[in-house]
């Protein structure tokens, strides 16, 4: 049995954990390195990639940023998540609010350091990076639609560092992160019809808000119409190996989704269908050794 300090101490870093998305992060380090081993150098070997320091420090940047970015966010959003997830939020507040703002300058004075350590265009990157994520907290996540494609851009920036990083600016490239953006998109309207109720409370200028879910669900709809382009552009016009099962999957999921979304009424089914995006999101960044099965084959030979 744990002690009540050990316990206190525990709940303060499960607590820790939950204001940086500790998970989102894992995901996103995920997602850098097998973007750079499989799609971004695909004729290097997965050592070769893994001993680029520079890699790495980008990679460090970008999950300090992202943490800070998490906490700022929280720090703006704690009014609604105590509408919208009251249990969270109480554990977001094991950690008091005056260490999360000092995490907040640590994590990106540390994101700008590290990133220095690589070229000063990775410090000008950071830098803006960093501001437009403060800046969407405190303004564009309450304007409509601006919130929406503003939130699913800075998701995918730290993967885009990459890109610039290795110059890579190859058409396959781009067709994977209009699939990802698509995606991204939609899961943000769906997360606006999650948080009606809290939006609704502090006056948050979303779709469901000012146009109702009926509207909101028919702009998901749409979004998700358009990911079969890119999808059908992948399976048509590139080599993408076995990840194409992966598209097979997801254009299965995707129908059922649409019957799910348009059946939904509550919070409960839109949780539901969140969770969805999110593993067809974990699924996709797993499935990208599939784009050549054979390096990692190297490494369990």
């Amino acid at each position: 049995m744990l002690s009540r300090k050990q316990r206190h101490m525990f709940l303060k870093l499960l607590g820790l954990f939950s204001v940086v998305r500790g998970y989102a992060i894992i995901v996103l380090v995920s997602a850098q390195v097998l973007t750079a081993v499989f799609i971004l150098s695909p004729n290097d070997s997965i050592g070769s990639v893994l001993k680029q320091i520079d890699l790495w420090l980008l990679i460090s940047a970008s999950s300090l940023a992202i943490a800070a970015g998490y906490i700022i966010n929280n720090f703006y959003d704690k009014e609604k998540d105590l509408i919208n997830r009251p249990k969270r939020s109480m554990l977001d507040r094991q950690v008091r609010q005056q260490t999360q703002l000092t995490g907040y300058f640590l994590l990106n004075f540390c994101a700008v350091l590290l990133s220095s350590a690589v070229s000063f265009n990775a410090v000008l990157f950071f830098t803006g990076f960093i501001f437009l994520m403060w800046y969407y907290s405190h303004r564009l996540k309450k304007y409509l639609f601006i919130g929406n494609i503003s939130a699913a851009i800075l998701s995918v920036m730290p993967l885009f560092v990459l890109v610039v990083y290795y110059r890579n600016f190859a058409p396959i490239i781009l067709a994977h992160a209009g699939f990802l953006l698509l995606l991204l998109v939609l899961r943000e309207v769906i997360k606006d019809l999650e948080n009606l109720k809290g939006d609704l409370a502090q006056n948050y200028q979303t779709i469901p808000v000012v146009y109702g879910e009926r509207v909101a669900k028919f702009w998901a709809t749409l979004l998700l119409a358009l990911t079969y382009v890119p999808t059908v552009i992948l399976l048509e016009y590139f080599p993408i190996g076995g990840m194409r099962y992966y598209f097979y999957a997801t254009i299965l999921m995707l129908l059922l989704f649409v019957g799910l979304l348009w059946r939904a009424r509550d919070k409960k089914d839109y949780l539901m269908l969140h969770a969805l995006l999110r593993l067809a999101i974990v699924v996709g960044i797993g499935s990208i050794v599939l784009l050549d099965f054979q390096k990692v084959q190297v490494i369990w030979s």
